[in-house]
């Protein structure tokens, strides 16, 4: 689904992401780890489009989007949520998922001034694509709710609802579950699962490590900007560099 080649990324003299080479693999859940400060924020924002690299190369399903900006790397087919959850407060949580979908139409400012067939027919289908996005996570039943008024983890799945309004074949999942109870937390791995089972590929950065274990096919670790290792839970959770990268060398050394 996607590959990344020797991706850097330098701020004057700090680099941020150096020489990161892996693969997100279709139709799995991807999950990326590593402590505080090990880069994997910006690690998703080279690969969204959000930053440009120094250098490296990243494709999405073979085309070249190293360049690209967020905005057409969106439109080929790549959503992002954050790890704050920015909505309209003001307005109803389905008004916030209108704009969604709004990347898969073409009308344009002449559209609105005429008010012309496109834009009405475009129009609604952004509605139902809304509609569609929140039964699909579960919050049909507060669409006319105001969303200064919806619960933390409401507004994690509206943040899912809004991704899948774009209709993405992968998304990168920005701490999805943080600040989320136990339970709910349970909850929002199962929707991760069902973005998988509807043929969405999802790579994700978490630090709840039970939550990774337990849904994650392939994982990738983040030091200092550097992957330290890659592969199954079963062979990260042993994996001295990681534990080194977590605890420190005492406890490895014991």
């Amino acid at each position: 689904m996607l590959e990344i080649r020797n991706l850097t990324k330098a701020f004057g003299g700090l680099t941020a992401v150096n020489n990161v080479t892996t693969t997100v693999e279709y139709g799995k859940v991807n999950a990326i780890i590593g402590p505080n400060g090990a880069g994997k924020s910006t690690f998703f924002n080279l690969i969204s489009g959000a930053i440009l690299s120094t250098s490296g190369q990243i494709t999405l399903r073979g085309r070249d989007i190293t360049r690209l900006g967020a905005a057409r790397i969106a439109t080929l087919g790549l959503a992002r949520t954050f790890q704050t959850t920015a909505l309209f407060d003001a307005a109803t949580v389905v008004d916030n998922l209108i704009v969604g979908h709004r990347l898969r139409t073409r009308s344009g400012l002449l559209d609105v001034l005429l008010n012309s067939a496109r834009l009405v027919r475009e129009e609604k289908l952004c509605r139902e694509k809304a509609l569609e996005a929140l039964d699909f996570v579960g919050l049909a039943h507060i669409r006319d709710r105001l969303a200064a008024d919806i619960t933390q983890e409401q507004r994690r799945r509206v943040a899912f609802a809004l991704a899948y309004a774009t209709q993405p074949s992968l998304a990168l999942l920005d701490e999805p579950a943080g600040g989320l109870n136990p339970e709910e937390t349970t909850r929002i791995a199962e929707l991760i699962r069902k973005f998988v089972t509807h043929g969405i590929t999802v790579c994700l950065i978490e630090h709840k490590m039970s939550m990774i274990m337990n849904i994650a096919d392939k994982i990738m670790v983040l030091n200092h900007g550097e992957r330290i290792a890659e592969g199954t839970p079963q062979e990260i959770r042993s994996n001295p560099a990681v534990i080194d990268a977590y605890l420190g060398s005492d406890h490895v050394e014991a």
